[in-house]
């Protein structure tokens, strides 16, 4: 089962949920907000949904053909919907009341939540940028330029003097149609630019960017904090257990399929329900290990059609009912360049345009290759949220 916060605040979101339930009914209000139950049997779909009728709130269900199970979609105010998730816990249901409650509680005290990496605390109510370092030769923006550790140390040094909170270094290309490269490749790539970092900067915060538990071992063991897995823990489960042997954090993406066909057209029903859906699994999967500090990532880019990374940077508050924070990732992807005629050399502006309005809809760490422009957003942003810190 799958809780989630739906923005229908969204005319088109409505629709399309209107189409789905059967609506025929005016219920697009301002204020008001979805939350939809998906694939919870049929007996609590009914107890559940009498309880909300019962209470002359708004309630529909769509049944799952084939299967002994239906969504449901609740449609009432943030205050509503607490009572309804406290009378589900008083009848008798409590596991599922239970669940709802952590869910609005997730989305409505986002901003109040934090998580630390090493000896830094991320808050919620901020955002945070992450600086791409590609020691790759094919990588779609910088393939090439930072393959060589001469080349690469001093490129992550200035990331972190303009402002890079975090440093996320990959071996190998994730890029639409890149090939896998042999372990022994990407270990030559990565890890004498991890230890030339670490020597120089001891306390700088680095991601290592793999989807192979032995490349994560060894960026962990050397003093890496973060394993950055596109494939959320699906081409290696035991990556897994070894970010938990470390104690470190996990950055969890979607990504339908994989480089190789990611791209070879690509459909969804609803693209943000279905990443939410994969992301929240694969979290209790890492939880069950004993997991604790965990990222989502939407993943754009990875297996999207362009109107679907434009839908996931709109709806990306939606994610948080997770309760984790949100990482995207926009900087010069095709996506953009698809949408505006542009070549992946001038896609930069476009990208800082994209990452600001990913961070307002609830992005806390922005993974880009221009870290000063990410920077000046950031700070625009929060001069905006709080112009009463300017001091000029």
């Amino acid at each position: 089962m799958n809780i989630q916060f739906v923005n229908i605040s969204f005319l088109e979101v409505f629709q399309r949920y209107s189409k789905k339930y059967n609506i025929f009914r005016e219920n697009y209000e301002l204020g008001l907000h979805g939350l939809e139950l998906r694939n919870i049997s049929l007996i609590n779909a009914d107890v559940i949904q009498k309880i909300i009728l019962d209470k002359k709130e708004i309630c529909y269900k769509a049944l799952d053909n084939g299967k002994e199970t239906a969504d449901l979609l609740v449609i009432a105010s943030i205050g509503k919907l607490k009572e309804l998730s406290r009378e589900i816990v008083s009848v008798g249901n409590e596991e599922l009341g239970y669940r709802i409650k952590k869910v609005i509680r997730n989305f409505v005290e986002f901003d109040q939540q934090s998580f630390t990496i090493g000896d830094k605390v991320f808050s919620f109510s901020n955002s945070f940028i992450m600086g791409i370092l590609n020691a790759t030769p094919d990588s779609f923006s910088d393939g090439g330029k930072y393959l060589e550790q001469e080349k690469a140390v001093p490129y992550a040094l200035a990331m972190l003097n303009d402002g890079a909170d975090i440093i996320d270094v990959g071996g190998e290309s994730t890029r639409p149609g890149a090939e896998k490269i042999s372990l022994e490749e990407e270990l030559k790539r990565v890890l004498p630019i991890i230890n030339e970092i670490l020597k120089i900067k001891p306390n700088a915060i680095l991601s290592i960017d793999t989807t192979k538990k032995e490349v994560a071992f060894e960026a962990l063991r050397r003093g890496v904090k973060i394993v950055n897995d596109i494939s959320a823990g699906t081409f290696e489960s035991e990556l897994l257990e070894v970010v938990k042997r470390f104690n470190a954090t996990l950055i969890l993406m979607h990504m339908k399929g994989n480089p190789q066909n990611m791209q070879v057209n690509p459909s969804y029903d609803d693209v943000v329900s279905e990443a939410y859906d994969f992301l929240n699994h694969r979290l209790i999967a890492a939880k069950k290990l004993g997991i604790k500090n965990i990222i989502i990532d939407p993943g754009i880019g990875f297996g999207k059609r362009v109107q679907d990374n434009y839908e996931l940077i709109k709806r990306l508050d939606e994610f948080k009912g997770l309760g984790l924070p949100i990482m995207i990732g926009v900087s010069r992807k095709s996506f953009l360049g698809k949408s505006l005629g542009l070549e992946v050399e001038n896609r930069d502006i476009s990208s800082v345009i994209a990452e600001s309005i990913a961070i307002k809809n609830g992005a806390n760490i922005i993974r880009t290759h221009n870290v000063k422009s990410a920077v000046q957003s950031r700070k625009i942003l929060n001069f905006i949220q709080n112009p009463e810190e300017i001091n000029v």
